[in-house]
């Protein structure tokens, strides 16, 4: 999602049949598809994309929106469902970018929290002007709110967020650089809480450790955010907000070939069943990592994510590895079960390992030293690794969600960050796979 992409797969054409392409990962529900292929439509990147239940039992969608990724339009998108996600309505942009002439205006990565009274907040990174990083990772978090379920929204506003000294920019006026890319979660204590990835500013970085450093070695790591006043309904820049493992108590997973470097990156929360939470996030080791925590407020170093108690390190590239709760018990981790080639003469871009979508099955083990176990992986779905849009992206089942929806557990995704759908989490996709 916050790559620098200098690499691109297979190059779409112009004359894609869109119908045809839409149809490539099997997909139970149709979000969005954009009106071209080729950019000239400005809606052919769609990702980050967060389905979640609104307070009027609608169905509703938030995702970031661009000509591609990196392209300087950015905006937040919504859209909501009144029919069981059949149907859905027109987006309506809420805040950012309307073309690529508005970069100064862009905004990325819309994350929704909803209250309980029925309050709607969709908050974001709102890039000012100031770059550091990047336009689509260097921002201010903003947002806005809607209280006729998402018929009109709020004008913007900034919510003061926690500052990380040791990899912020020193100048406070520059801002941080930082991404949420899941939906926060009601903790224990029944406030929501988030990973936050935190890209360290140049001006700071140990990247500068490497010879030839890269998109995929940016020096990275993972704070978590506590909305602490969502339920009084505050206006969106009152909103409260504390941080948790901040600054040099961040989790911290070492660069595969210089453990100096820190490359962590998009923490996926779910809770345990005896009150714990367990994380999991994406390195550039070959392998995912996950961290547990009593409390929300303190988490363990990082380790590798393995099938079992010393079994085998679940592989996977430079790319985020989402984990979700089903609604039997059971937990769901997609995953693209390849180390992008580490350990033979140097990694591969990441962007080509980032296929197919594969799934584990983990059952929680309460006597465990690592307290989820998994299945074998499988694969669930691919698009063949057909490049679409300016780009000719490839990834799949990346940057998604996860509702329950009449009787069955939904894994939403933006196939090959164009199209925005919805898969059923069957039965028949967990058969064979056993802990």
């Amino acid at each position: 999602m916050t790559e620098k992409i200098t690499e691109p797969g297979k190059t779409a054409t112009p004359a894609v049949d869109l119908q045809r392409e839409l149809q490539r990962t099997q997909p139970d529900y149709v979000v969005y598809v954009p009106k071209s292929s080729d950019g000239s439509t400005f809606d052919t990147g769609n990702e980050h994309f967060l389905v979640f239940d609104g307070p009027d039992n609608s169905l509703m969608a938030v995702w970031t929106q661009s000509s591609f990724e990196g392209a300087g339009d950015h905006r937040i998108m919504f859209s909501r469902s009144a029919d069981r996600g059949r149907t859905w309505s027109a987006p309506l942009r809420i805040a950012g970018a309307g073309n690529p002439g508005e970069a100064k205006r862009q905004a990325s990565w819309g994350f929704p929290l909803v209250s309980r009274s029925g309050r709607i907040y969709i908050l974001y990174n709102q890039h000012t002007g100031v770059t550091d990083y990047h336009p689509q990772l260097t921002g201010v978090m903003a947002g806005v709110y809607s209280d006729d379920n998402g018929a009109s929204w709020s004008a913007p506003e900034t919510v003061e967020m926690p500052r990380s000294p040791s990899y912020d920019h020193p100048d406070e006026k520059i801002p941080p650089n930082w991404v949420i890319w899941q939906k926060p979660e009601r903790g224990t204590d029944g406030r929501y809480l988030v990973g936050v990835t935190r890209y360290a500013s140049p001006a700071v970085s140990r990247q500068t450790l490497l010879a030839q450093p890269n998109w995929y070695s940016a020096e990275t790591v993972v704070e978590f955010f506590r909305f602490d006043n969502i339920d009084d309904n505050p206006p969106t820049g009152r909103i409260v907000i504390s941080g948790f493992n901040r600054d040099r108590e961040a989790l911290k997973i070492p660069y595969w070939s210089r453990p100096e470097l820190s490359v962590c990156q998009e923490a996926s929360i779910v809770p345990l069943p005896d009150g714990r939470l367990f994380c999991v996030m994406r390195s550039m080791t070959g392998y995912i990592w996950y961290a547990v925590s009593n409390d929300g407020c303190r988490w363990c170093p990082p380790r590798p994510l393995r099938r079992s108690d010393h079994g085998d390190v679940i592989q996977a590239p430079l790319c985020c590895t989402p984990l979700y709760r089903l609604h039997d018990g059971r937990y769901f981790l997609v995953h693209q079960n390849n180390n992008a080639a580490i350990g033979s003469g140097g990694p591969l871009n990441p962007l080509h390992s980032r296929r197919p979508a594969c799934i584990a099955l983990g059952e929680f083990r309460p006597q465990a030293d690592q307290p989820i176990w998994f299945s074998a992986s499988k694969v669930w779905m691919d698009n063949d690794g057909v490049g679409i849009g300016p780009l000719g992206r490839v990834e799949c089942g990346v940057y998604s969600s996860m509702t329950y929806l009449d009787g069955c557990d939904v894994f939403w995704h933006p196939d090959r960050k164009f199209f925005l759908v919805g898969k059923k989490v069957t039965e028949e996709a967990l058969a064979g796979l056993s802990v």
